[in-house]
């Protein structure tokens, strides 16, 4: 493909950053990959593994005459990252993040952007459980949405090149209201992430089964549980706070399923459990039919990627 930027600015070297870059530089998306992470030890993980063209001690060093900038640090430091690059952007560029919360990224960030950027929030919906610029890899993105949810009277030519650089990545791109998004997601993520912290921490307070009983014996379900409680605790306590309404009124609507679910347990309503977990599978065969996910057995775990395929 050609190259859509001449120049990107990845504020943050995690596994999206780092995905991206792999991403980027695979499919000749981008002229220069410029990198900056606050820590020195990941500033210098970055440069040893050749993930950026340039890395940077300070954010405003990276994003100089960068055409696009990705802010991809936790949502609760997008605010102070914006304000201190803001007036150092090239008028003409396109600002975007790849938060899982947009509402309070709009908050966070447009005040402080100039009108001379077209700011465009995202989020790719695609990650694993691990981080840092280690565990990222070029295929990441493929066949995962990635949504934009522009604001009103954004630049449409920036908004269909940032589109572009999102496909050629190899994600599906959609676009939507900010307040949906963060709805959405508090169903398919935010809320799925909050129960697995939640059931680890019931083994782990649960005094009658031990530590390693709850290693040996673990079945698919909790095992699945431990995977999504192994993610970044950062980001994800920076989730909880910035879309606590959305998370709160799914929270709400589960606590009233789980209820039912218990009376039919207690009560011995095998009837009202089958015509459940009936209606619940097919959400299961939808996902794979969308190309989401995959019906091969998986009791193992398949192999971790190629990090750099």
């Amino acid at each position: 493909m050609a190259v859509l930027y001449e120049k990107v600015a990845l504020i943050g070297l995690g596994l999206i950053a780092s995905s991206m870059a792999h991403a980027m530089r695979a499919a000749g998306l981008a002229g220069h990959i410029a990198g900056h992470a606050k820590t020195m030890q990941t500033r210098q993980t970055a440069l040893e593994l050749g993930i950026c063209d340039s890395v940077h001690d300070s954010a405003v060093g990276a994003v100089i005459d960068a055409d696009l900038v990705v802010l991809c640090v936790p949502v609760g430091a997008m605010e102070v990252v914006a304000a201190e690059i803001a007036p150092h952007l090239k008028p003409g560029a396109t600002v975007t993040d790849v938060g899982s919360v947009k509402q309070a990224v709009i908050a966070a960030v447009g005040p402080h952007l100039p009108q001379s950027v077209a700011f465009i929030p995202g989020h790719p919906i695609a990650g694993t459980e691990h981080s840092g610029p280690r565990s990222g890899f070029a295929s990441l993105f493929r066949n995962r949405w990635w949504l934009l949810t522009p604001l009103p009277g954004t630049d449409p030519a920036a908004v269909s090149r940032l589109r572009a650089l999102c496909a050629g990545m190899g994600a599906n791109v959609d676009e939507m209201d900010a307040a949906h998004h963060d709805l959405v997601l508090a169903v398919t993520s935010h809320t799925p992430h909050l129960i697995a912290y939640t059931m680890v921490g019931v083994a782990d307070d649960l005094g009658r089964v031990t530590d390693s009983e709850v290693i040996k014996y673990s079945a698919a379900g909790f095992r699945d549980f431990t995977r999504i409680a192994a993610s970044d605790p950062t980001m994800w306590r920076d989730v909880f706070l910035t879309n606590k309404d959305a998370t709160l009124e799914i929270l709400g609507r589960f606590t009233e399923e789980l209820f039912a679910l218990q009376r039919a347990i207690r009560t011995g309503d095998g009837d009202h459990l089958h015509a459940y977990f009936t209606r619940t599978r097919a959400i299961r065969r939808g996902i794979i039919e969308a190309g989401q996910d995959t019906d091969a057995p998986d009791f193992g775990r398949t192999p971790p990627p190629n990090r750099l395929a």
